[in-house]
C-alpha cells in the first residue's frame, strides 16, 4: 500500500517555491499559435504605464495593468528577493494603501462563456516591512475567490478560477480587511471551451486548490504545451510510487471534456509491490467544504496475451466510480464529479486493483477544486452601465470600483440600493453634493431607473438641466441647488414639480418669497442668494418648486369636508355600538363566541372595518357551505368548510369556533394579514364574516388540498394517472413557494416572519400551483440592519422549529428559511420532518448522515426513482442542507433559495421536455451507474459507461 498527502494544509495548496519554480518552465517550444488569436490577456501588475514585453520562456505578451485599474502604487520588490531564475513580472506589484476595495476591470469579454483567471502574488519586502504577514481577501466580481495569505516574503502565492462571464467584463478586486496592504503581481485571464470542466456554470465557479503533474519531472507545465495555460505542479515523488513515462503523443477525445496535455498525460506513477495507490488531503479552514475533484489516465503499454489493467476509484471507502476502470491507450481519459464531495474531515482517494488485474492502478494527473461562494447578486446591468458612464463623464476617484451595490458592505459611496424579490438590487438614491463636479449634467443619470432621490448641489455644473431626467419614473427629488446653469427649466419636470409628483431644488430657501416665470407658468418660489443658478431664471433664483397654492384662502370642498367630518365620525361610533349591543342569533351550527372572544373583537374592530373584501353575513355562509356540510380541514382555530358561492365559484370557510384567546388574536392577525399581502403564491381572501358573535375567512377554494397530503398522506391525493408528484412538479411546487416566502420577507411593509412554513400549510390548486396559507402566527419585525430580529414567544410546529428560535425567542426570517429547508427535504425524501423509523431522527440530520457516503438515490423518495436528474436532485439537496442549517447567519435568504431552486428545476426541465405533459409517464431512467454522477471523458458505447460526455 502506497499512501501520499497531496497538501498538508492551505498554505502548502497555494504556496510554490520561487527557487524551485524558478520562473523559467525550463525547454519549453515557444513556436506556438498567437496568443492575441487565442483571447490571452496577460497583465503585468505594477510596470510603468504604457510598458509591455514578451515572456521569454513562454512567449505570452505582458502589458501594463495601467489601462485596467486608476487606483493604487507601483512599487519594486527588494534587492535581496530577486534572483536570475526570477521572471520579469514579479519584480514589481501594484499596491492598495488607499481605499477598502481595489478593482481591476477588465474589458472585451464574451458573455455566457468560460474563462480561467488567475492571480499571482510576490511580496518580495516590496514596502520594506520585513516578515509581517498579509492577509486581504480577492473577490471575482461580487464574490469572494479567496482569502490572500502571505506569511513567507520570499515565496510566491497564486490562486486560479474557472468561472461563466455574465456580461462582457468582470471586476477582479483587492478587499482591505484590516490585516495589511492588498498588494498583485500579475493577473492572467485565459478563455476556456465550452465543453470544459463541466461542472462550472452560471451559478457554480470553481477556485484551484491543487493541480499535480504526476510522473518524472520536476517542471511546471504550462503554455505553449497546455494551450489553455494551466499551471500544472510536479508532484513529489515518495519510496513505496514508481515514475513511469512513454515519449508517444497521448491524445485528446474530441469531445474530451477536460483537454489535458500531452506533456502531462506522458508520465504517470504507479504503485511498487502494491495494488493500491492512495492520497489524502485535508479541508481548507474556513467555510469552504465541498470539493470537485479529476483524476487523469492513459495507459502506456500495448496489452496483449491476458494482460489487463483495472482498477476502482474509493472517495473515503465509498466506491466513487461504479464500474471497474481500464485506462484507453495513449488517449487522455478522465473520472470527475459533476457534483460535490463534501462533509468529510479529510478526503482519501483510493485507487484499487482489481483482483484479475495483471498491472497495478495508474494515475497521470489530478486536480482539486473547491466551489466558490456565490451568495452575492449583481446590480442591475443598466444601473452598472449607467455609473460607469457617469463615473467616466465626471472623472470621479472615489472608491467607485467593482460593482456599485454588491457587496452590501462594500456599496460605492453615495448610494443607496434596494434589492426587490428575486431581482439585482437597483440603484433607487445618488448624493454627489459637493463632490467637485463640472461641465454639463450627464444625460447618463436618466439610465438609472429606479433612482428616487437625486442630488447634484453645490457642484459647478453647467449648461441646462436635460429634460430627459423627466422620464425617470421613480423619481421623487431633484436637488440641483449652488450650481451655475442656465436657460429655464425644461416644461415636463416643472409640471411634476407642480403637480406634486416630484421635489424639485434649484437653491437653498429662506422666508423671503418671490414669482419668477418658468415656461409661461407661475410657481411660488424662495430666494437665497443671487449667486446660486444666477442664469436659471433671468436675475432671480430659483428654489425647491412646490405645487401653485393660494395663501390663507381654503377652497370649498375642503371646508365641506372639514365640517362633514366629525358627523361622519358619530355615524361608525353609532354603527359599533349597535352591532356589539345586538343580539346572537339563535339555531347556528357553529357555536358562538365567549365573552372574551367578543371583547377581542371589539379591540381588534378598527382593523377589521378596514377590510376591503366582500363581507358575508352568517346566513350567506350557511347557504354557500349548504349548512356546513363538507369540512375539508380542521384546526386550533376552528374548522374549514367547503363552499360554493352564487356564481358557482368555490371557497374555503374558516369559521373561528370556541377557543383560548390564543386562537381569537391568531384569527384576528390573519385577516388582518391577508388584506394586505398580495401574491400569486399566498392565499387570497376572498371575504369576511364579522356577525357577531361569528366570526369567519372566507378565502380561495385549493382543490388539490395541501402538499402534506400528497407526501404523507393517509389516502394521498393522486394525479392523472394513479401518479405521485413527479420530481419536476415538486421542484416547481417549490420555487413557488419559495417565491411566497419570498414576498412576506421583502415586497411586504414592514415584512412578515410567517413563522408556521410547514407542507400542511402549502395548499395547492388543480392545475397544482402552490400557494402558502395560515397567516395566525405570522409577525411584522423591522427591517433595518440593527433590528432584524424581534423577541416573541415561540410558536410553529415540531419538526419545522428553527433551533436558535427556540432557543433564543429571536424570531427573524432566517427563522422561516429553516422551516422551508425542512420542506425541501420533505419534497425530496417523502419523509415527515421527524423519522419515526430511524428512532425520531430530524430529517436534516438523517439526511446529512446518508449523503456523506456519496449516494443521493439513499435519501431519494421511492416514487422518484429513475425518473429525474441527478444533479437537479443533488442542487436541491444542497440548498435544502443550507437552509436548515442549525445556525441563522449560515443559512441563505428567500431570494437566494428562489434562485437556486430556479437552477435546480431548469436542470430537470430538458430531461421531462421528453414528457407530453405534466403528468405523463417518464420516457426512460436515468442512469443507475454511479452513485455520484460521475463521468467518464474517454470514448464508450453507452452500455459500457455514463452517458454525459
Amino acid at each position: 500500500m502506497a499512501m501520499a498527502c497531496l497538501f498538508s494544509s492551505a498554505k502548502m495548496a497555494a504556496v510554490w517555491c520561487m527557487v524551485i519554480l524558478g520562473f523559467a518552465m525550463a525547454a519549453v517550444r515557444v513556436h506556438c499559435q498567437s496568443t492575441d488569436t487565442l483571447g490571452f490577456i496577460s497583465i503585468d501588475c505594477g510596470i510603468a504605464a504604457g510598458s509591455t514585453y514578451v515572456d521569454p520562456t513562454t512567449n505570452i505578451p505582458y502589458v501594463s495593468d495601467t489601462q485596467y485599474i486608476d487606483a493604487g502604487v507601483n512599487q519594486n520588490i527588494s534587492a535581496a528577493y530577486v534572483t536570475n531564475f526570477m521572471g520579469r513580472r514579479y519584480l514589481n506589484v501594484r499596491s492598495f494603501p488607499n481605499g477598502t476595495r481595489n478593482c481591476y476591470t477588465i474589458n472585451s469579454i464574451t458573455p455566457d462563456s468560460k474563462y480561467l483567471i488567475r492571480a499571482s502574488f510576490f511580496y518580495g519586502n516590496y514596502d520594506g516591512l520585513g516578515s509581517q504577514s498579509r492577509l486581504f481577501d480577492l473577490y471575482v466580481g461580487v464574490n469572494l475567490w479567496k482569502t490572500i495569505n502571505i506569511t513567507d516574503p520570499g515565496s510566491g502565492y497564486r490562486t486560479d478560477v474557472i468561472t461563466v462571464a455574465a456580461s462582457d467584463s468582470f471586476s477582479v478586486c483587492l478587499v482591505n480587511t484590516g490585516h495589511g496592504t492588498p498588494f498583485i503581481s500579475g493577473l492572467d485571464v485565459r478563455p476556456l471551451k465550452e465543453i470544459l470542466y463541466p461542472a462550472v456554470n452560471a451559478s457554480r465557479s470553481l477556485v484551484l486548490t491543487r493541480r499535480l503533474n504526476m510522473g518524472p519531472t520536476d517542471t511546471f507545465i504550462r503554455y505553449p504545451d497546455d494551450s489553455h495555460d494551466r499551471i500544472w505542479d510536479p508532484f513529489n515523488n515518495i519510496p513505496f510510487w514508481a515514475e513511469i513515462s512513454t515519449n508517444s503523443t497521448v491524445e485528446n477525445f474530441v469531445d474530451d471534456k477536460f483537454e489535458a496535455p500531452s506533456a502531462v498525460m506522458q508520465t504517470a506513477v504507479i504503485p511498487v509491490n502494491s495494488t493500491k495507490l492512495m492520497m489524502s488531503w485535508e479541508p481548507e479552514p474556513g467555510d469552504v467544504n465541498e470539493y470537485y475533484v479529476v483524476m487523469y489516465f492513459s495507459e502506456f503499454l500495448t496489452l496483449t496475451g491476458n494482460m489487463s489493467r483495472q482498477f476502482y476509484v474509493y472517495l473515503n471507502g465509498h466506491l466513487w466510480y461504479a464500474k471497474p476502470f481500464t485506462p484507453d491507450y495513449l488517449f487522455s481519459d478522465a473520472i470527475f464529479g459533476t457534483n460535490p464531495t463534501e462533509g468529510y474531515h479529510q478526503y482519501n482517494v483510493t485507487i484499487q486493483a482489481l483482483d484479475n488485474s495483471t498491472l497495478p492502478p495508474i494515475l497521470n494527473a489530478m486536480e482539486v477544486y473547491s466551489r466558490m461562494s456565490d451568495v452575492n447578486v449583481p446590480s442591475d446591468a443598466g444601473d452598472v452601465d449607467a455609473m460607469m458612464a457617469v463615473k467616466a463623464w465626471y472623472k470621479i476617484k472615489r472608491n467607485w470600483m467593482g460593482d456599485p451595490c454588491s457587496p452590501k458592505a462594500l456599496a460605492w459611496d453615495g448610494l443607496n440600493c434596494s434589492s426587490s424579490l428575486s431581482n439585482p438590487p437597483r440603484i433607487t438614491a445618488l448624493n454627489l453634493s459637493s463632490s467637485g463636479l463640472t461641465g454639463e449634467i450627464a444625460t447618463s443619470f436618466a439610465s438609472l431607473t429606479a433612482i428616487q432621490i437625486l442630488d447634484l448641489s453645490h457642484n459647478n455644473l453647467t449648461g441646462t438641466i436635460p429634460a430627459i431626467l423627466a422620464q425617470l419614473p421613480s423619481l421623487k427629488i431633484l436637488d440641483l441647488t449652488n450650481n451655475n446653469l442656465a436657460g429655464s427649466v425644461p416644461s415636463p419636470l416643472l409640471t411634476k414639480a407642480q403637480n406634486g409628483e416630484l421635489v424639485l431644488r434649484l437653491a437653498l430657501c429662506l422666508k423671503d418669497q418671490v414669482a419668477c416665470r418658468f415656461s409661461q407658468q407661475s410657481v411660488d418660489l424662495y430666494n437665497d442668494r443671487i449667486e446660486s443658478n444666477p442664469s436659471l431664471c433671468g436675475n432671480g433664483t430659483s428654489c425647491e418648486i412646490t405645487p401653485t397654492t393660494k395663501k390663507k384662502k381654503l377652497s370649498t370642498p375642503i371646508i365641506v369636508i372639514i365640517c362633514l367630518a366629525p358627523l361622519l365620525l358619530l355615524l361608525v361610533v353609532v354603527s359599533i355600538i349597535w352591532r356589539l349591543r345586538k343580539p346572537p342569533s339563535k339555531g347556528n351550527s357553529v357555536e358562538p363566541q365567549n365573552e372574551e372572544t367578543l371583547k377581542r373583537v371589539k379591540e381588534h374592530q378598527d382593523g377589521l372595518l378596514q377590510l376591503e373584501n366582500r363581507q358575508f353575513t352568517y346566513m350567506e355562509l350557511k347557504s354557500i357551505t349548504n349548512n356546513f356540510e363538507r369540512v375539508i380541514g380542521k384546526g386550533g382555530f376552528g374548522t374549514v368548510y367547503h363552499g360554493c358561492l352564487e356564481d358557482g365559484t368555490q371557497v374555503a370557510v374558516k369559521m373561528r369556533s370556541q377557543s383560548s384567546s390564543q386562537g381569537t388574536k391568531e384569527f384576528l392577525a390573519e385577516a388582518q394579514h391577508l388584506t394586505r399581502v398580495h401574491h400569486r403564491n399566498l392565499v387570497s381572501m376572498v371575504g369576511y364574516c364579522k356577525d357577531e358573535p361569528c366570526l369567519a375567512l372566507v378565502y380561495e377554494f385549493m382543490a388539490q388540498g395541501t402538499l402534506q397530503d400528497h407526501l404523507r398522506g393517509s389516502q394521498p391525493p393522486l394525479l392523472r394517472g394513479g401518479r405521485a408528484l413527479s420530481w419536476r412538479q415538486r421542484l416547481q411546487i417549490a420555487v413557488q413557494a419559495a417565491q411566497g416566502l419570498e414576498y412576506l420577507h421583502k415586497g411586504c411593509k414592514p415584512p412578515l416572519v410567517h413563522r408556521d412554513v410547514k407542507t400542511g400549510n402549502i395548499l395547492l390548486s388543480e392545475s397544482l400551483e402552490a400557494k402558502i396559507a395560515d397567516f395566525g402566527l405570522s409577525k411584522a419585525f423591522q427591517s433595518e440592519i440593527n433590528n432584524t430580529h424581534v423577541s416573541t414567544a415561540v410558536m410553529g410546529t415540531p419538526g419545522y422549529l428553527d433551533p436558535e428560535y427556540y432557543a433564543t425567542n429571536q424570531i427573524s426570517e432566517k427563522s422561516d428559511v429553516y422551516s422551508f429547508g425542512v420542506v425541501l427535504l420533505e419534497l425530496l425524501t417523502g419523509q415527515p420532518p421527524v423519522i419515526t423509523a430511524a428512532g425520531n431522527a430530524h430529517i436534516a440530520h438523517w439526511v446529512r448522515q446518508r449523503l456523506a457516503r456519496g449516494n443521493i438515490e439513499d435519501v431519494v423518495d421511492g416514487r422518484l426513482q429513475g425518473e429525474s436528474d441527478v444533479n437537479s436532485m443533488w442542487k436541491c439537496a444542497d440548498v435544502a442542507l443550507r437552509c436548515a442549517s442549525p445556525v441563522a447567519h449560515q443559512r441563505p435568504d428567500m431570494a437566494e433559495v428562489v434562485t437556486q431552486l430556479k437552477e435546480s428545476l431548469q436542470l430537470e426541465n430538458p430531461y421531462d421536455s421528453r414528457t407530453e405533459s405534466l403528468y405523463a409517464e417518464a420516457a426512460s431512467d436515468v442512469s443507475q451507474n454511479s452513485a455520484l454522477e460521475i463521468e467518464r471523458v474517454a470514448a464508450m458505447s453507452m452500455a459500457d459507461r455514463p452517458s454525459a460526455r
